[in-house]
């Protein structure tokens, strides 16, 4: 049997992308959690270019990047395919995920803790992100159609912890009136057996965001 480890920190979007695809894959696993302000030699050792989680050991080998790692996982063990099958679908799922860690993902952060006029402009830019996404879930239960799939992981970032980002510092980026088939795909993807096992306690992760929150605006 292949020796699988994971190396992660609880509050990681990135890292519960991974544990999603393991627990759908129903591949056995070592976690091991780290800590992300005094980083471990285990982190600088497997990811020294990047210095980031999520990191996956497979039989010695380090694979790193969450996006990669998901596309490690589908091709290397069986069980329901993350990508699909049919070439062009599975470009589109690849461009569609791009476009939300290339965009919606940075431009939320910027909006959501940077101050002045990158703010400003951080919110407009997200707004007409999160627009696109609206329009391209319109109609579809997720963004795979009645399964989840590659695109709906990748962007569990927006379905959870953007919502709770978006609660605690106030800016009202996502919400029902502007943006009602992206609430209810993420309504529905947070409520997806795979999805809710692997999602961080709510109060502990506002908890941590409004301490977040608090040493930014102080800077």
């Amino acid at each position: 049997m292949s020796k699988v480890q994971l190396i992660g920190a609880w509050f990681s979007p990135f890292l519960k992308r991974v544990e999603i695809t393991l627990k759908m894959k129903g591949v056995e696993y070592e976690y091991i959690e780290v800590d992300l302000i005094n980083k471990p030699p285990l982190i600088l050792h497997h990811n020294p270019v990047h210095q980031k989680v999520p990191i996956l050991i497979h039989d010695g080998k380090t694979i790193v990047e969450s996006a990669v790692i998901l596309e490690y996982i589908d091709e290397v063990w069986k069980g329901p395919n993350i990508l699909p099958k049919d070439p062009y679908q599975r470009a589109r799922a690849r461009f569609w995920a791009d476009f939300i860690d290339q965009k919606c993902v940075p431009a939320t952060r910027k909006a959501l803790w940077c101050r002045g006029e990158v703010q400003v402009n951080a919110i407009r830019e997200a707004r007409e992100a999160l627009k696109i996404l609206e329009c391209e879930v319109k109609d579809k239960k997720f963004f795979g159609g009645d399964q989840i799939d590659y695109v709906d992981i990748i962007g569990s970032f927006l379905a959870y912890w953007m919502r709770i980002f978006d609660e605690v510092v106030g800016l009202h980026l996502f919400t029902q009136d502007e943006l009602p088939s992206l609430c209810k795909w993420a309504d529905e993807l947070c409520d997806n057996k795979y999805i809710k096992e692997h999602l961080p306690d709510k109060e502990r992760l506002a908890d941590r965001v409004r301490g977040h929150a608090k040493t930014t605006r102080s800077v």
